[in-house]
């Protein structure tokens, strides 16, 4: 499924740039300097962004799975004469 790949590589992704977030926090703590600051908040905007859209491919991924088991419950199998 598509959707479910997407979601696994954004996941992943988002696993990364949380860990670039942490350290520039850190970076931004010591350095103490408004180019470190700056370049922290750029990267939690672009980290938030990201994890809003995971959660919007994972509900996309659930309401996909929701309906294809709807649609096997509903679903007949045909005898040999069709």
């Amino acid at each position: 499924m598509a959707a479910r790949e997407s979601l696994g590589v954004l996941e992943e992704q988002v696993l990364v740039w949380n860990d670039a977030l942490d350290d520039a926090r850190i970076r931004s703590l010591v350095s103490e300097t408004p180019l470190q600051q700056q370049e922290y908040n750029e990267l939690s905007r672009h980290v938030a962004a990201a994890n809003a859209e995971m959660q919007r491919r994972s509900q996309e991924v659930r309401s996909l799975m929701d309906e294809r088991d709807e649609l096997l419950r509903e679903w007949k199998p045909r005898d040999e004469h069709g």
